[in-house]
């Protein structure tokens, strides 16, 4: 208790880090309070139905992105997955279209372009988001509609305002990366999934105390420990790699020598991070967009399982495209070819294998082995939820024990961590930790 004291105070006490955390707090402030703000025309006090249909399934996980604000059909409601969307798609053409590849390769100004090009694809998909929104609104909160509202006006103002909203939290995110602690388009998912862990924690206690035969607190308690257990098997997912030594030939320069010295790759078990699962999301959330959010409940056989998130086929589908899209993933964004080519333009090599092709076969062959269990852990993690579900714990609080959403909160949190304690250790303070050094999702820690 103590060392906790004594390192609140010497973060308090620089200057910087203070005032990157002040900026923090009042940009999580005003995204906060927006998420409460109504679209204009709409009565909040009726819109149960609402919330109802975004309490459980795939819905939710959307309304817990946004912190509560796709429920409350507030302005920010779309939240910054727009963005996430156009991220994708971007990175995806980076490695598949010539074209970005070139621009990825011009540096700052190759940056700028990227940035330009997502943002200008985060548009056109609010463009559709926002009206596929409203008309999902219409349909489960029609009453809570100003009957005095022209709909075609209401939803060419309505979609405005929500394209402005998403737009608006980039730029508080944007600005909480320059300005405040980092990572700020992360930062904002997390503030937004943090934001319902009170009220579903809250609803899970008194589920347990006030329902006959539902375990009380000591039910809540094995709760507690078995999602503490699920976080620190997360932390070992998000940071497990597989160190491969590289030995760097000597050179001599002048009067200086250069190399010599014994490195290791870092290839992670999970390279793909959470990028499987939002695809895998994204596959399942065909069916249910087929049969129509208002007729989910009217679905049958093989259409009622693939829409139930609980239902085994569900769970057994969700996984195997979990395993393949981490293999394909990683296929992409892991070049074994190229991370050859750089050690042996670097004089670098592995021991005992050939510079070149087999260095290339080599590093191929250890993330083929390496990927297969992270991927089935990564499957594992992500269909945990449904299993939480299955002993009774509600669908709110059960969002926490898996998912994107819990490897995302290890994640940020693991990057603000070591983001602090890099500013404590260039002051000469101690780290957040009594031993060893905080590691963020790169697998790298502060120094």
């Amino acid at each position: 208790m103590r060392k906790s004291i004594e390192t609140l105070k010497n973060i308090w006490n620089i200057e910087d880090l203070r005032k990157r955390i002040l900026i923090t707090i009042l940009f999580v402030a005003i995204y906060r309070f927006g998420s409460y703000v109504v679209l204009p025309g709409i009565n909040p006090a009726m819109l149960t139905q609402l919330h109802k249909q975004t309490s459980e399934g795939l819905l939710a996980l959307l309304n817990m992105f946004s912190g509560g604000a796709f429920s409350n059909a507030s302005i920010f409601a779309l939240g910054i997955m727009p963005y996430i969307s156009a991220s994708i798609v971007i990175q995806l053409l980076a490695i598949a279209v010539p074209y970005f590849q070139k621009i990825q390769r011009e540096g700052e100004s190759g940056r700028r372009k990227i940035n330009q090009y997502t943002r200008i694809l985060t548009i056109a998909i609010l463009v559709f988001q926002a009206p596929s929104y409203l008309l999902n609104l219409k349909m489960q909160a029609g009453p809570s509609l100003n009957a005095s509202l022209d709909w075609t006006f209401f939803i060419i103002t309505s979609t405005i305002i929500l394209a402005a909203g998403s737009m608006f939290i980039l730029w508080l995110g944007e600005r909480i990366t320059d300005k405040g602690i980092g990572n700020g388009i992360s930062f904002i998912i997390l503030v937004g999934i943090i934001a319902r862990l009170p009220q579903s924690l809250f609803q899970e206690v008194v589920s347990r105390l006030s329902s006959p035969g539902a375990g009380g607190i000591v039910m809540f308690l094995i709760e507690i420990v078995f999602l503490l257990l699920v976080i620190s098997a997360s932390i070992l997912l998000v940071q497990g790699v597989r160190k491969v030594p590289v030995q760097y030939a000597k050179r001599i320069v002048g009067n200086k020598q250069y190399g010599g010295a014994r490195q290791y790759i870092p290839l992670k078990v999970n390279a793909a991070n959470v990028m499987p699962i939002i695809f895998a999301q994204a596959i399942m959330f065909i069916p249910i967009t087929i049969v129509g959010f208002s007729n989910v409940s009217t679905a049958s056989g093989v259409t009622q399982q693939l829409v139930d998130h609980t239902s085994l086929l569900y769970n057994v589908v969700f996984a195997l495209l979990i395993i393949v899209f981490t293999y394909f993933y990683t296929a992409i964004t892991i070049n074994p070819t190229q991370m050859s080519e750089d050690m042996k333009r670097n004089n670098g090599f592995i021991p005992g294998i050939k510079p070149g092709k087999d260095t290339a076969e080599y590093i191929d062959a250890i993330m083929s082995r390496i990927t297969l269990p992270g991927s089935m852990f990564l499957a594992i993690v992500a269909i945990m939820p449904a299993f939480a579900g299955v002993f009774g714990v509600k669908a709110e609080f059960a969002q926490f024990f898996g998912g994107t959403s819990l490897l995302i909160l290890v994640g940020v949190v693991l990057d603000t961590l070591q983001q602090v304690e890099s500013h404590l250790l260039m002051r000469h303070y101690d780290g957040l930790l009594n031993s060893g050094r905080i590691r963020g999702r790169s697998g790298v820690a502060a120094y």
